[in-house]
């Protein structure tokens, strides 16, 4: 069978000349990054909508009235009338400095404490001195009582407290602003993806939030008031806005107000300077020597951290980036001299903040070991990552210690950052934000008794979700059960916490 012959013309095969160039490919949206205000704001706003609406429905009752512990509200307060002490006795006797003013008989006037070492009837002055005081020697004393917590939480309540006075409530102080952490959070992870530091979606993000609103200890502590947890809420905030100025070596001089600002809120805050230092050497680091040392989203590639540092180290500009981190030091030891200003106005030394004289019935562990001691390392390391609730066979089924549970129990996916998938630029300086706070903590005199988990970790929360987001492990089915555990974990002590004693007890470890 004879095949036909086609004729006619015939379109020439294209050849490489004749191309036409196809263009960038098309660009994806990124629904953060509308033009549009309102398009900028709405997601923001329905995570803050969501989150304040859990925390509120948490709180429940506890929102109709002030907590016992407004000791901000009552410093605030103070301020405003013009003074550094109460103006007589507190409502109780749990977390205020106690200062004792003697009078003695032959008119010598001294400040300070009695001990509970070394003793009866030793006095500690404020100036350090010890000395053995007879009560027949004294002829009057006179008890003084300030607010030993760091101060910028009671500077925002001022205005409120202008207005509502020892009737401001605390609860929803904390409520508010802790939902306006979760939106802080969002918009650090958000910027890590601007900076091509992390290579996560905008729903891996999403999940991200959820954990830290809903599933840390960031939960029960929002939803609480009193002057301990609203430090932690207050903290959390100027951490975040911290990160968010230090990412990228934007506004190191913002960053360095929050590291004073921090000092001032939760002292071990400004340990994280790390961040700020790094991204600011990291900035002036020529563009094509920090190209190089290292692909950020490579999954393989994880050279030695040192090696890594000081290779980059010998590429840094380092004049102007010196400019930049002594600019970001003054607005941060300005704020440090306020303190320690308001400390001798005090407690007459420049770095007594007041702990030292907290009437606690932990006292004498203060005096004999400090507020900080290798002593304390043992119960603070189980706290903080191996403590774990009682499980019993019968009601209430479920006990948690005072001194709370493991970070891991809390935030399971926190395990995540233990060993990232990815090496990032960014990477070495969170971990070093997260470690200066957390070695206070370990030697620190108390554990965060009382607690639901270990609520100290809010002082680094933030970088370590950070840490997370840039660690490149796949936030899928596994990762995403683990969050929701932890969700219900800390709904749980959300709800508990305060309210239903019969699921916590008194101790560490089960006896027998």
């Amino acid at each position: 069978m004879s095949r036909k012959k086609i004729t006619g013309p015939q379109q020439p095969l294209p050849r490489d000349d004749d191309e036409k160039p196809l263009g960038d490919p098309p660009k994806i949206e990124d629904p953060v990054a509308e033009k549009s205000f309102t398009q900028r704001v709405k997601l923001p706003l329905l995570i803050y909508i969501i989150v304040l609406g859990g925390y509120l429905g948490a709180s429940g009752g506890r929102l109709k009235k002030p907590t016992a512990d407004i000791h901000y509200v009552y410093l605030a307060q103070c301020l405003l009338e013009g003074r550094l002490s109460l103006k007589g006795s507190p409502p109780h006797q749990n977390d205020w400095a106690l200062v004792i003013e003697l009078e003695l008989r032959n008119g010598e006037k001294v400040r300070g404490t009695f001990m509970k070492t070394g003793g009866p009837n030793v006095f500690r002055t404020t100036r350090g001195e010890k000395r053995l005081i007879e009560p027949k020697d004294i002829k009057r004393r006179r008890y003084r009582y300030y607010v030993s917590f760091p101060w910028f939480p009671a500077l925002l309540m001022l205005p409120f407290v202008a207005i509502w006075g020892l009737k401001f409530n605390d609860v929803i102080f904390t409520c508010v602003l802790g939902s306006f952490n979760a939106v802080l959070v969002f918009l650090v992870l958000r910027k890590l993806v601007e900076l091509k530091l992390s290579q996560r979606s905008l729903r891996e993000d999403l999940w991200l939030v959820a954990m830290f609103a809903f599933g840390t200890v960031n939960f029960y502590s929002s939803v609480i008031g009193q002057v301990w947890y609203t430090a932690h809420v207050v903290g959390v905030t100027i951490t975040a806005v911290y990160a968010l100025c230090a990412l990228g070596g934007r506004r190191p001089y913002l960053a360095g107000l929050m590291l004073g600002l921090g000092f001032v809120t939760r002292t071990p805050i400004p340990f994280s300077f790390a961040l700020l230092l790094g991204e600011v050497l990291r900035k002036h680091m020529a563009e094509s020597a920090s190209a190089g040392l290292v692909d950020p989203l490579a999954p393989t590639r994880r050279p030695a951290l040192w090696p890594w540092i000081k290779a980059g180290w010998a590429k840094v500009d380092k004049k102007p980036a010196l400019r930049e981190l002594s600019l970001a030091a003054l607005p941060a030891i300005a704020v440090a001299g306020v303190a320690f200003v308001l400390n001798y106005l005090r407690f007459d030394r420049f770095f007594e903040f007041g702990h030292y004289y907290l009437n606690v019935r932990w006292k004498e562990r203060i005096q004999r070991w400090g507020l900080f001691n290798y002593h304390f390392v043992a119960r603070n390391l189980s706290a903080m990552l191996t403590l774990l609730p009682r499980i019993m066979a019968r009601p209430p089924f479920v006990k948690v210690s005072w001194h709370g549970m493991s970070m891991f129990v809390t935030t399971p996916l926190l395990a995540y950052a233990i060993w990232p998938r990815r090496r990032s630029p960014v990477q070495p300086w969170l971990y070093l934000a997260v470690l200066g706070p957390m070695i206070l903590h370990l030697f620190y005199q108390n554990s965060g008794w009382v607690q639901f988990g270990f609520r100290f970790s809010l002082d680094y929360m933030v970088y370590l979700v950070a840490i997370l987001a840039v660690g490149g492990r796949k936030i899928g089915i596994f990762a995403q059960a683990l969050i929701v555990f932890g969700i219900g974990v800390n709904t749980f002590g959300a709800i508990t916490f305060g309210r239903y004693w019969n699921y916590y007890w008194d101790g560490m470890y089960p006896a027998g």
